[in-house]
């Protein structure tokens, strides 16, 4: 009962602050939050003094301890021991010294212990989260893109694993091979586009944006393609960026991930790189590269070489070209086009086609594996799957396969009756 009265009281007095804060409200009065503020602060100094002065070498202790961070109501301190026990322990004792300068009943508790601690920035930092020095409790985050919606899920990936590598596995340069591996399959398309698929819910129609918003203006598009299958107010819309001539503005380039994978649209993977995963990367990596050396290392090097993709619109002359078949083995233009291999290639026919039937029979199996779980997720193995979440990796990972086993199955129909 008086942990809620508590914690009534605390939410009663934040919505005072709050309101008194906002300068277009029911209750705005600068003074008194700018003095609520002022007072954390004086509070946050009188704390830093207090610690910086007490543990030190002088005073008989092992290092000279530093006041590194403190914001709203906390204060973050490196004692320079080496054992989270010994961390805790004088953590413990710092808070009940200070709290002994405050006015009661103003109390400065212990809460946690970050180890090892990777400090990027204001409000930006991540550390192992410890209560209890056996073990650490989870991974802390603050205001890094590991839980945003509005990114691709490729950053969250990205930057998840590289802080596994860097707090859990002490491999920070593990941490940028596997950056320069994941820019890599990005630029050389090999990375699922479900990892590329970003949404954003549908708030406002179009004429009532003031600026063209990408998941708006593909929402209008699908509108006309097909008003009864098209977004409505309060979907989140999914959407990847694809290839468009140069000046494009990116809002324009938004496609929805199903057209992309029937329609086989390229993907302009460039955009990804630089306006979703670079800064990101950079403000991660800085702290332990430095400034001057993340950016050459991470962004710059073979591992970001790509092929040039023509997005121009084809010329007339185009209307009288004819696409030729080609061989399965060599890919050389066949004259005969209903045959599968050239003659060269004849002696290989059996190898071509079983490495083939290998290929498809793969896909089929990860295919079953995906239904299986789309089937156990609805709660029966035994009903079709009618899922059709696009917030779903799965969702699209089964569509890519899907169209990819139709195409296989018609490569597979050009060997017709074998005579081997």
């Amino acid at each position: 009962m008086l942990d809620g009265r508590q914690l009534a009281l605390k939410i009663s007095a934040n919505s005072v602050y709050g309101f008194t804060g906002a300068q277009v409200g029911k209750l705005p009065c600068l003074e008194i939050s700018q003095s609520v503020t002022a007072f954390g602060r004086n509070m946050i100094e009188q704390t830093k003094t207090a610690v910086e002065s007490k543990y030190t070498i002088e005073n008989g202790y092992e290092h000279n301890a530093k006041v590194i961070y403190g914001d709203t109501d906390s204060v973050m301190v490196r004692f320079g021991v080496s054992t989270v026990e010994a961390a805790m322990k004088l953590g413990t004792e710092a808070a009940a010294s200070v709290t002994e300068s405050f006015i009661k009943p103003i109390k400065l508790e212990f809460e946690k212990v970050y180890f090892p601690y990777l400090l990027i920035n204001k409000k930006r930092y991540a550390g192992l989260y410890y209560t209890r020095p056996e073990a650490y409790d989870k991974v802390d985050c603050k205001g890094i893109e590991t839980v945003r919606r509005d990114n691709c899920p490729l950053v969250a990936k990205m930057l998840n694993s590289c802080l596994q590598k860097i707090l859990i596995e002490r491999n920070p340069n593990g941490a940028v091979e596997y950056v320069k591996q994941t820019i890599s399959d990005l630029l050389c398309n090999r990375v699922d586009i479900s990892q590329l698929v970003i949404t954003k819910e549908l708030t406002k129609t179009d004429k009532e944006y003031t600026n063209k918003q990408a998941h708006v203006e593909l929402a209008a598009k699908m509108k006309k393609r097909d008003a009864g299958n098209a977004p409505k107010l309060g979907d989140r819309v999914p959407y990847v960026i694809i290839a468009a001539g140069k000046g494009t503005p990116a809002y324009a380039k938004a496609e929805d991930p199903i057209y992309v994978l029937e329609n086989n649209v390229a993907i302009d993977f460039q955009h990804y790189l630089s306006n979703m995963l670079t800064k990101p990367l950079l403000r991660l990596f800085e702290p332990i590269l430095g400034e001057s050396r993340a950016e050459s290392v991470l962004l710059r090097g073979e591992h970001t070489l790509t092929k040039t993709v023509v997005t121009s619109k084809v010329g007339a002359l185009a209307a009288f070209t004819k696409k030729k078949m080609t061989c399965l083995g060599c890919k050389v233009p066949l004259s005969i086009e209903t045959d599968a291999v050239c003659p060269h290639c004849k002696k290989k026919e059996s190898a071509i086609f079983q490495k083939l039937i290998a290929e498809t029979s793969d896909l089929e199996s990860h295919f079953s594996r995906l239904w299986t779980q789309c089937q156990r997720c609805q709660g029966s193995l035994h009903e079709e799957v009618l899922c059709t979440s696009r917030d779903c990796p799965i969702f699209y990972l089964r569509k890519k396969i899907q169209i990819d086993l139709g195409e296989k199955e018609k490569v597979i129909q050009r060997f017709g009756v074998l005579d081997w």
